[in-house]
């Protein structure tokens, strides 16, 4: 598996906030996520698609709030208290994801990275950058900015700008 980070990051293991989606466990590069908040009303914005909930005022910074539950197909959308936003900073805007819960951070070596399998499926393969495990969990690691960044996300930028 070709990584970005490098041969010295591979071998010293990624660190990854682990969240939950429905059912499924996924990480993100920890260095990618600001903060963590509870999930708040938000300011909704004409004609922007469904997978993008609105707005937020963040100490004077407008945040576009993506749910991924929506994004990815993931059934019925249910907020309750354990609905998390986590706010990201990727390629130098902030954005925040909407997820079912935040479980904790984890250091995966590189011998617990498998690639991922090549499927069609909701959440694209190019966004997996492998399937993590540790005990008896599975994780998809989803490169997070390349998911934020990608063509279908172009609102994002566009409200964000």
């Amino acid at each position: 598996m070709q990584t970005n980070e490098g041969t010295t990051a591979a071998s010293e293991g990624r660190e990854l906030l682990t969240f939950t989606l429905g059912s499924e466990e996924y990480g993100i590069d920890i260095l990618k996520v600001q903060e963590i908040r509870g999930y708040d009303a938000v300011t909704t914005i004409a004609n922007a698609p469904d997978f993008i909930k609105g707005v937020i005022n963040l100490r004077g910074i407008i945040v576009p709030i993506v749910d991924l539950r929506i994004k990815f197909h993931l059934g019925k959308v249910e907020y309750d208290q354990f609905t998390v936003v986590i706010i990201l900073n990727i390629a130098h805007r902030v954005v925040g994801i909407v997820v079912d819960g935040v479980s904790d951070v984890i250091t995966l070596a590189a011998d617990q990275l498998k690639p991922a399998p090549e499927f069609s499926s909701t959440l694209g393969t190019q966004y997996i950058t492998g399937l993590g495990t540790i005990d008896d969990r599975m994780i998809i690691v989803v490169d997070i900015e390349r998911l934020m960044t990608s063509s279908d996300m172009e609102l994002v930028e566009a409200i964000a700008a």
